[in-house]
This record gives structure tokens, sequence and C-alpha cells, in this order.
């Protein structure tokens, strides 16, 4: 329960002392208060969007990362079945009538293997090539959430309106960056 309590307390804003001295009104104590108030909640926003991005890249280059191996390796496995298939080929030509049909059949079911592999490892390349184009506009996405995230904590600092406004503009873009990445639209 105290741990819930902690949690509740960081969360839920408590009312001011009304009997405290206010600061006067447009002083910079004042703008930055209000500034203070609105950047800490939005920096989280921006640092949630940031995490949610570096997920979303990590599983890109694991994607990525993950089907180049598959398909090197189902590649691999296609040149083992074309060295058999070669092989039962030239026994068959040198072999007795009652054998070459047996090794024939061998040739064929290799050639059949290796279409089937072929086509796996078609599939593991034109995904590895899909993650492909969609992890550099994840990783601009970052770029992009980072600046945000400087912008809010530079406005705090500056007391300025203006970069704290210009934060969000740094952010859509991210937000659109990222929606890039997921929907591939350019």
């Amino acid at each position: 329960m105290a741990l819930i309590d902690s949690v509740l307390n960081m969360v839920n804003k408590k009312p001011k002392d009304p009997d405290a001295p206010k600061p006067a009104p447009g002083s910079r104590s004042e703008r930055e208060a209000k500034i203070k108030d609105k950047a800490g909640m939005v920096i989280n926003v921006f640092a949630l969007c940031l995490a949610l991005n570096a997920w979303y890249s990590g599983k890109l280059s694991s994607t990525i990362l993950n089907n180049t191996i598959s398909a090197n390796n189902q590649w691999s496995w296609y040149q083992a079945k074309n060295v058999r298939s070669v092989l039962y080929e030239t026994a068959a030509l040198e072999a007795r009538p009652d054998n070459k049909d047996k090794l024939l059949a061998e040739r064929d079911r290799m050639e059949a293997d290796k279409k089937e592999i072929a086509d796996k490892a078609k599939v593991l390349e034109a995904e590895r090539d899909e993650a492909k184009k969609r992890s550099p506009w994840i990783g601009y996405a970052s770029t992009a959430y980072q600046l945000a995230i400087v912008l809010l904590s530079a406005s705090i600092l500056a007391v300025s309106m203006a970069l704290f406004w210009s934060s969000f503009v740094v952010a859509g873009v991210g937000i659109l960056l990222s929606l890039n990445g997921l929907f591939l639209w350019i």
C-alpha cells in the first residue's frame, strides 16, 4: 500500500499553500513556474514516444539481423541440395538401368527441395528488405524526439515559451517520421 500511495502522491498534485506569497504577475519566476508545470508532463510524453520508437527500432534491427542469417542458412542448404542433385544425376549417367530410376528420382526430390528452400529464403529476404526500408525513418524519429526533449529542457532554463512550443513542432515531426516508418508512405 505504501508503494501505491507513493506513486499516487507523485501523480496527484497537491494544492499549493494559499497563504504562500505569489510572484508578481508576468515575472520571470511566475513564467518559469508555468513552464515547469507544463513541461514536466510533456517531457514524460515525449520520452514515452522515444521509448516506443527505440523498442520498434530494436525490433527492426533484430528482424534485419535474424532474417539475413536465416536467409544465408537457407541459401547454404540450397547449395548443399544442388551439389547432391548433381551427384545423383552424374551417378545416374553411369548406373545400371535398374538403379538409374532410383538415382533420377532422388535427383528430382533434391530439385523439389531446392525450390522450397529458395522460396523460404526469398520470403526471409523480402521481410529483411522491408525492415531495412523502415529502419532509417525510425532512427530519424528518435533524433527528433530527443531534440524535442532538449528544447523542452531548454525552455525551462531559458524561461521561453517559444522554445516550449517549438519542442511540440519537433515532436510532431518525430511522430510523422515514426508513422512513416510504420506505414512507409514515402
